[in-house]
């Protein structure tokens, strides 16, 4: 199995291009980032081409976050902020050969007219990455962690896919957060995996390494492996000890499945 280190939570001791190039000497076999844009995509681009690492994906801002904001696009009244968010990301992960865009949707009432919003800044995004061969990924977020998250089940972005029918709109299976919030992780892998762009794992309940707690992932990743699915795994974990990388004692064994 091919792992992605997510530069989001690993390596945050240091600059993102310094990251880039830890990861790749710790044995990952991609990176994929949550919030960039602070650093040049050149810079980004340069570490990326000299390491021979892809970048997985990336995330759109999640706007005012001291104002309680977790991403834009669900939002009625944000409609420009969002698309300018969608924008960014666009032009950002193009810099950087990036494979994909999650297009974080935001904490909302859950009403009729947010998952119009919703599915309409989702068309846009699409449309604004098809050019540059980026596919636009949508996450289930717990409300354990997000209270309010627009999208929590994976039926509910099942439904979103299934109805926009977009071939470049695909389903971002965190398994954290399926875990955390619904369980049965082999079946709901096998039921879409159609229609899944990317893996993630972390331990449940801590978010720490993936070797502890309640999923048993070598098997989860076995069967994962068993069905077809030729995609990458992104470690999205927080490290357990002080360091920046964590125990990466997982590391080979889960690249060996």
């Amino acid at each position: 199995m091919r792992i992605s280190a997510n530069l989001g939570f690993l390596y945050t001791d240091r600059a993102l291009p310094d990251a880039i190039r830890a990861a790749a000497r710790d044995g990952f076999d991609a990176v994929e980032c949550h919030f960039p844009y602070d650093m040049p995509p050149t810079d980004v681009a340069a570490a990326l081409a000299q390491t021979g690492l892809p970048m997985i994906g990336l995330n759109t801002i999640r706007g005012a976050v001291q104002n309680g904001d977790f991403g834009l696009s669900a939002l009625p009244d944000r409609i420009s902020e969002a698309r300018a968010a969608i924008d960014q990301a666009v032009h950002y992960g193009a810099a950087t050969g990036a494979r994909n865009i999650h297009v974080m949707a935001g904490v909302t009432d859950g009403s009729a007219i947010a998952e119009d919003t919703f599915r309409e800044n989702l068309a846009y995004a699409c449309n604004a990455a098809r050019p540059h061969a980026i596919s636009i990924l949508i996450e289930p977020i717990n409300h354990r962690n997000v209270p309010g998250y627009h999208i929590s089940t994976v039926e509910h972005a099942a439904a979103i896919i299934g109805d926009l029918n977009l071939p470049d709109l695909r389903l971002m299976f965190d398994c954290y957060h399926v875990q955390t919030t619904q369980g049965g992780l082999i079946n709901r892998l096998e039921t879409y995996l159609p229609i899944i762009g990317h893996v993630q794992i972390a331990a449940v309940p801590d978010r720490g390494e993936p070797d502890k707690g309640e999923v048993n992932y070598p098997e989860v990743l076995k069967a994962l492996s068993a069905m077809g699915y030729h995609g990458f795994v992104g470690a999205e974990y927080l490290p357990r000890d002080t360091s920046a990388r964590g125990n990466l004692d997982w590391l080979a064994p889960y690249q060996a499945i």
